[in-house]
């Protein structure tokens, strides 16, 4: 059996996991990465996200400071607004229903900004989510949801950025090393149990750093955990992120924590692959949603197509769709929407149908009821508030009247050809259930007691997410937790206080 020693021995390669390393690093430590995956799928969900990242804000000063290169120009046509800690800590309350736990809420609101700026000192760039987080309306830009940033060059960009400050750093990557289980005795965790190419690999460490997901493309555990029907999800990311990190914690007493029967699922691609395609990344997801209408197979409407801004909402409708009968609905939209449509209705790999008239399109669909499709049409174009001004940028009161089911906003007839629909099903990005840590990211056995040398962050963490997730939260609470995480590990490691 092969055998190594480190310092800190990270699981995952991921956003929270590189971070780890990072800040392990700073400390002093020598820090070996073990990845499930071959090189071409490093990273987990991190290389097939859109690489946006929430951040708290006070104004354009502080997008100025990640985003340096940021033009005149720029600043001229944009309102950037404010993204406060406040309104951030509120979002995730609201949108958790005020289960998440407010320790964290906190770490991860109040660190943000200073976590993406350390970020930039390691070499990743930040610029503005133009392309999906703003509209220009008489010549200016405003964004809107509460983000604003994202990494250059969106999830794979974020990714090879993050790999040029591991190599600049002299941090060691084993590929294809599967984690098996932890090394544990009466003193804590002491390693890493590992299988490299058929063969086992025993990794001697100081302080262990699990990064390594969630379970969401574990079919079984979903369906263990979420419940009945969750094995039918398409899986938008990594084929890699099984649970395999909370199982091992779990094996040597980790309390277990958040909500398990919980995830991040959002409208995606119904004739998608099982895995995401890292070819098409995070195109697959649909979610300009908030400017037309969804139906059933029975032809009928299902959710408040409108009830917030998409940020707010996308990660929890694709439960909904995988509710519906045959776990697909239809997006469905006029020519006054199709321009406004974000550019993942465009890509080549998409279930999409057009027609000059709304009794074509249904004929066209063809696994929609066509009676009924027309009455949902007919009964929510008559109920728009077409008296009240359409804006997308802003939550605009533009509804329904009258409908059991409303449209809060951005309600617009569909009545002008050409029509178009788009078909979608549930894509589950990451599982909300994981591992109870304290505030320097050690994690806790069943007696509440830290176990000693271990550590956690990234989507393997409970007690943030519940039920809903506010867009951009998932890559930034990586990077809190991970920097937290490594920097805790990596103090140990060296002997050093945190």
């Amino acid at each position: 059996m092969e055998s190594l020693e480190t310092d800190v021995c990270v699981v995952g390669a991921g956003n929270a996991a590189i971070c780890a390393a990072l800040a392990a690093r700073e400390r002093g430590a020598q820090v070996t990465i073990l990845e499930c995956a071959p090189v071409a799928e490093r990273s987990g969900n991190t290389r097939f996200t859109a690489g946006a990242m929430r951040v708290a804000y006070d104004g354009v000063d502080d997008i100025v400071r990640l985003v340096p290169d940021l033009s005149e120009e720029e600043r001229r046509i944009t309102d950037f607004g404010t993204y406060t800690t406040d309104q951030f800590f509120d979002d995730i309350a609201r949108l958790t229903q005020y289960r998440a736990d407010p320790d964290m809420v906190e770490i991860l609101v109040k660190r943000s900004l200073d976590t993406l700026l350390w970020m930039r000192s390691k070499g990743v760039r930040f610029v503005p989510m133009y392309g999906r987080q703003a509209f220009k309306v008489d010549g200016r830009f405003t964004f809107w949801g509460g983000l604003a940033v994202e990494a250059w060059g969106g999830g794979p960009g974020l990714v090879e950025m993050l790999f040029a400050a591991v190599e600049k750093n002299k941090i060691d990557v084993h590929y294809e090393t599967s984690a098996v289980s932890l090394l544990h005795d009466d003193d804590g965790v002491t390693g890493v149990r590992a299988r490299r190419k058929g063969r086992t690999l025993e990794v001697r460490a100081r302080a262990v750093v699990l990064a390594s997901g969630g379970f969401e493309a574990n079919a079984e555990w979903r369906t263990r955990y979420l419940g009945p029907g969750w094995d039918l999800a398409k899986v938008r990311g990594s084929r890699f992120n099984t649970g395999d990190g909370i199982r091992m914690a779990l094996a040597v007493g980790a309390s277990p924590c958040g909500n398990w029967s919980g995830c991040h699922a959002v409208g995606w691609e119904r004739n998608a692959p099982e895995f995401g395609d890292l070819a098409v990344g995070d195109a697959f997801q649909k979610h300009s949603y908030p400017l037309g209408i969804m139906v059933n197979a029975r032809g009928e409407r299902f959710l408040d197509e409108g009830a917030d801004f998409r940020n707010y909402t996308y990660a929890k409708y694709g439960r909904v769709i995988l509710e519906q009968p045959e776990q697909f609905a239809w997006q469905v939209f006029d020519a006054k929407a199709s321009p406004l449509l974000r550019d993942e209705y465009r890509i080549r790999q998409v279930t999409k149908v057009t027609a000059d008239s709304l009794e074509d399109l249904v004929r066209r669909i063809d696994d929609v009821d066509r009676d009924r499709f027309l009455q949902t049409v007919r009964e929510y174009n008559a109920a728009v508030m077409t008296d009240v001004p359409f804006n997308p940028n802003v939550k605009d009161g533009r509804g329904t009247r009258g409908l059991a089911i409303p449209k809060s906003n951005w309600a617009n007839t569909i009545d002008e050809p050409p029509f178009e629909a788009y078909s979608v099903t549930c894509g589950i990005t990451f599982t909300f259930g994981g591992l109870r840590i304290t505030r320097n990211s050690e994690v806790l056995d069943n007696d509440g007691n830290v176990i000693p040398g271990l550590y956690a962050a990234g989507e393997l963490v409970g007690g943030i997410f519940y039920f809903n997730y506010p867009g951009g939260s998932g890559l930034t609470a990586g990077a809190v937790f991970g920097r937290i995480a490594g920097t805790s590990a990596g103090a140990r490691a060296v002997g050093s206080g945190t």
